[in-house]
């Protein structure tokens, strides 16, 4: 077991929180196809990222607006096909509602779908795409997410699933940074790694991680 020091939780959603991959994916691919793009290349830039960010990726800015609006529209179609990442349902619920903060790259209608479609609590403490003027890997969400709390960010623990993700809480300055699942991290290691929340129990004064050393 790995011991961690924190006083409150910062949880990503997609790939953390819940499980959305088969709804991104279908999504983004039905999005590309309308579009004339090609799917793998849009998906290899989807994770971590506001939709807003990566359509401006792939779209002229004329036709931004209607690339976001139909990719929204797209991905509420899709909420049906989300479920609980394994143990995210009990960690949740040892929590105190102001220990934890979700800060996701979604939207705030697209986010709380999805944690309802999984049968997860929405979070008093919830920062969205809306909520900020830059995206991860800007530290900009994890800084809200800590505040609205009122928990400096030193104090916190990052659950992040994505190399962008990594680096937003890093660079807003977590006491450590918690990598959830089997994607490929690179460069971006996380201080510890986890296969699923079922590997982390709160204790009242931290983390208890059955987790290997990133």
């Amino acid at each position: 077991m790995t011991a961690v020091s924190c006083a409150a939780l910062l949880f990503d959603c997609d790939g953390v929180l819940v499980d959305s991959e088969a709804s991104v994916t279908s999504a983004w691919t039905r999005w590309a196809r309308e579009l004339g793009l090609d799917p793998d290349a849009v998906m290899a830039t989807v994770h971590g990222r506001r939709a807003v960010d990566t359509v401006a990726l792939h779209v002229e800015q004329a036709r931004r607006a209607e690339a976001v609006a139909m990719i929204d529209a797209f991905e509420l179609a899709e909420v049906g096909a989300t479920t609980a990442i394994p143990g995210a349902a009990e960690l949740l619920a040892s929590l105190p509602p102001d220990r934890w903060a979700t800060v996701t790259s979604g939207k705030r209608d697209l986010a709380t779908a999805r944690l309802r479609a999984a049968g997860l609590p929405v979070p008093r403490a919830l920062v969205t795409a809306g909520d900020v003027a830059s995206g991860k890997p800007h530290p900009e969400g994890y800084l809200a997410g800590a505040r609205l709390l009122g928990v400096d960010a030193s104090r916190c623990a990052v659950f992040e699933d994505v190399p962008v993700g990594v680096r937003a809480g890093r660079s807003a300055g977590a006491g450590v940074v918690v990598g959830v699942g089997g994607r490929a991290f690179g460069g971006d290691r996380p201080d510890v790694v986890v296969p699923d929340l079922r590997a982390v129990r709160w204790t009242g004064e931290g983390l208890e991680l059955a987790a290997g050393i990133g």
